[in-house]
């Protein structure tokens, strides 16, 4: 059987839409013997009648329906394939999609985002806050092609390199009395809490150190966002346990001390073994891995 005809497609659609062949000859800008002829050849192609005339209108029979349904949803095709090829056209080299945690997206990186954004105009990046155990799931499965995830991450269908070692440190009020030069779990545990959502890679770890504490007197402050657990530390109301970047710059109302036994917290690109090689999905990863370079004063210029 030969290939379906996208024109005589079209010209059912027109005819079943407005209702007659004079109609869709005048949109169509054809005349209506030959729109009758595009419908007849369709018909003797399938064996089936499409459309029945019912005086001066058109009524489109059962498979007729359903056949211009098919060629709505190949128009829809055909318009997606067309702005695709327009958008390399015009420059566009492919899309990226990068699942990160809070703490990377918020201070580590807007500076990346915005180097490629000048330099790569053509790049479309789609950047999606995720734990790290939900960006892990999504590149395996292929929805993400790269996660800024916290270590440790043990997954076999996964390419893991490390970026930044940070560490973890407390935030406490600055108005709090006797502040220890070290904050312990034993210490800590004794304060109020004021922790990430317990789908946080960081409240995992932060879970794991005062292990030896539980369960803790007082039930922590759960908060979405690093940001908002400086907010809530600054008003006086509890102490936290962050990583260190999002404390390279002095904060009025804070006191930062680092935390004795001391947690590494370490950043890593993460991106699936059988990944597609893309120049797009390339000068991202080549951008992502300049995370490594970056000094934490340029961080707090940010």
């Amino acid at each position: 059987m030969r290939s379906l005809n996208l024109d005589q497609l079209r010209t059912l659609t027109a005819v079943a839409e407005l209702g007659g062949f004079s109609a869709a000859a005048r949109h169509l800008n054809l005349t209506q013997p030959a729109v009758s002829l595009q419908i007849r050849e369709l018909e003797q192609r399938f064996g089936v009648r499409l459309l029945e005339r019912t005086g001066t209108r058109v009524q489109v029979t059962a498979p007729g329906q359903e056949l211009v349904e098919h060629a709505r949803r190949i128009f829809r095709e055909c318009d997606v394939a067309a702005g695709a090829m327009r958008r390399y056209r015009d420059g566009w080299v492919g899309q990226v999609r990068i699942g990160t945690t809070n703490t990377a997206l918020t201070y580590l990186l807007p500076s990346v985002i915005r180097q490629l954004r000048e330099q790569h105009p053509g790049i479309e990046l789609q950047v999606t806050n995720t734990a790290t155990r939900d960006t892990v799931e999504h590149v395996i499965k292929s929805r993400f092609d790269f996660g800024l995830v916290t270590l440790p991450i043990d997954e076999a269908h996964l390419r893991v390199t490390p970026l930044r070692a940070e560490m973890l440190v407390a935030i406490l009020p600055a108005s709090m009395r006797d502040i220890p030069d070290f904050v312990t779990p034993a210490w800590a545990a004794q304060q109020s809490l004021v922790l990430e959502h317990p789908r946080a890679a960081v409240y995992s770890l932060v879970m794991e150190w005062l292990s030896g504490q539980l369960p803790l007197p007082r039930t922590p402050m759960h908060m979405g966002t690093v940001e908002s657990m400086k907010d809530v530390v600054g008003l006086g109301l509890g102490m936290s346990i962050v990583p260190d970047v999002a404390v390279s710059e002095s904060m009025p109302g804070i006191v930062v001390r680092p935390i004795a036994p001391s947690v590494p917290c370490t950043l890593a690109l993460i991106e699936h073994r059988s990944r597609r090689n893309e120049p797009a999905l390339e000068i991202v990863r080549n951008a992502l891995l300049e995370l490594r370079a970056i000094p934490e004063a340029a961080l707090a210029a940010e």
